[in-house]
Order: C-alpha cells, then sequence, then structure tokens
C-alpha cells in the first residue's frame, strides 16, 4: 500500500501547480523507491519508458523548438495567414481539422497534437477566425475557443487511433478481454471502432458548426452595444 504514496504526491503536485515533469519525476521515484528498487533501477525504468514513448523527443526538442518559433511571432502569422482566408470560420477551422486528425489517427499517421499544433497554430487560428466573426472577443470566449480547439485534438485522436490496428490500446482490450476468457481478434476490435468513431465525429463536428452560429450572435450582441 506504500507504493500508493506515489498517487498521493501526483495529486498534491498538480494541486500545488508545479511544474509537471517535475510532479512526475517525483511520483514515479516515490512509488519506485516504496516499491522496494533502488536508484539505478528508478532511473533505468524512468528512461525505458521516457525513450519507448518518445517523450524525449517531446520534452527536450519539440517544445523548444515550439516556443523559439513563438518568440518569432508564429502564432501572429497563423492569426494574419487566418484572416487572409475568404469564408474562413472557427467552426470550419476546427471541423476540417477534427477530419484531417480523426482520419490520420485511423491511418497512423502522427499528425497533431497540443505542443505541435493546437497551441501554436490551431488555436491561435481559431482565435482569429472568430474574430472576424464575432469583432472583439471577451477573455471567457478566448478560453472557450481554446479549449474546443484542445478537445478537437482530443475527440479525433482517442477515437479514430483505435481504428488503426497496430495501436497499443487494440492490445490492451484484446489482453484484457482473454483475460476474461473472451477470446477476439486485434481487426474485430478495430472495425468495431469505426461505428463510435463515426459518432464521435458527428456529435463534436455539429458542436463545432454551431459555435458559428454563436459567433453571430455574439456579433449582434456586440453591435448592439456599440449602437
Amino acid at each position: 500500500m506504500w507504493t500508493l504514496l506515489g498517487i498521493a504526491v501526483l495529486v498534491a503536485g498538480f494541486a500545488l501547480r508545479l511544474n509537471p515533469l517535475i510532479v512526475i519525476l517525483l511520483s514515479a521515484a516515490v512509488t519506485g523507491i516504496f516499491g522496494g528498487l533502488d536508484a539505478v533501477h528508478i532511473l533505468e525504468a524512468l528512461g525505458k519508458a521516457f525513450n519507448t514513448n518518445r517523450y524525449i523527443s517531446v520534452v527536450f526538442l519539440v517544445l523548444p523548438l515550439i516556443g523559439l518559433l513563438e518568440r518569432y511571432g508564429l502564432q501572429e502569422q497563423a492569426k494574419i495567414l487566418i484572416g487572409r482566408l475568404r469564408g474562413a470560420t472557427a467552426g470550419r477551422l476546427l471541423f476540417v481539422y477534427l477530419f484531417v486528425r480523426q482520419l490520420s489517427a485511423a491511418l497512423g499517421l502522427p499528425i497533431g497534437g497540443h505542443a505541435q499544433v493546437v497551441r501554436p497554430l490551431l488555436a491561435p487560428m481559431a482565435e482569429a477566425a472568430a474574430e472576424t466573426q464575432a469583432g472583439s472577443l471577451s477573455e471567457t470566449w478566448r478560453s472557450r475557443i481554446r479549449a474546443l480547439s484542445a478537445a478537437t485534438e482530443n475527440i479525433a485522436l482517442f477515437f479514430g487511433e483505435d481504428i488503426f490496428i497496430a495501436i497499443a490500446s487494440i492490445l490492451l482490450i484484446k489482453g484484457f478481454l482473454e483475460t476474461n476468457h473472451i477470446i477476439v481478434q486485434p481487426l474485430d476490435v478495430s472495425l468495431w471502432a469505426i461505428p463510435t468513431a463515426i459518432l464521435a465525429f458527428v456529435i463534436h463536428g455539429a458542436r463545432l458548426l454551431l459555435l458559428d452560429r454563436r459567433l453571430a450572435r455574439e456579433r449582434k450582441r456586440n453591435d448592439g452595444d456599440a449602437a
């Protein structure tokens, strides 16, 4: 039971809003120590996990690169680009990204991501489109657009990747069912994920298209206040 202290460290660290990377490392260290591992084995386990899941490339390569690009105006250029596109709206932009991201996830293509695409490109472009539609945006609306951008990434990836037969979640489902004496093939699990993915696309896609109507009402409200 002492190994569960790692969860307590994780909860406390996030509650105090400490650096997430440091919190995760401390939680892993506490779990390993109370689990009977020495420092060397803990470092070996962390190194293997980082390498296997490619966290090293994200933390030490992708994030610094994105930060450097943002410092030199990446978000501003993204806003300028979306402002030049006629007919571009926040809802349509996110809808297209939902389709492309879910399709790429279903095919196993590593396109997208919060750090790589959503924060530096998708969210600023959606905000710029929303500003064109509604005029000035309140902080509430800006937060809402950013949340929808992040949600679009999550939904597209979560429901799309289960269609790809070589994803780890398919093997996890297969292994769990086999422990309960239910034998299934990975292809069957992948095929049954298709209807769920379609429903997720339709439901969230409708939410995104309705966003444009809400922004149009916001524009009328802003014009009325200005008058």
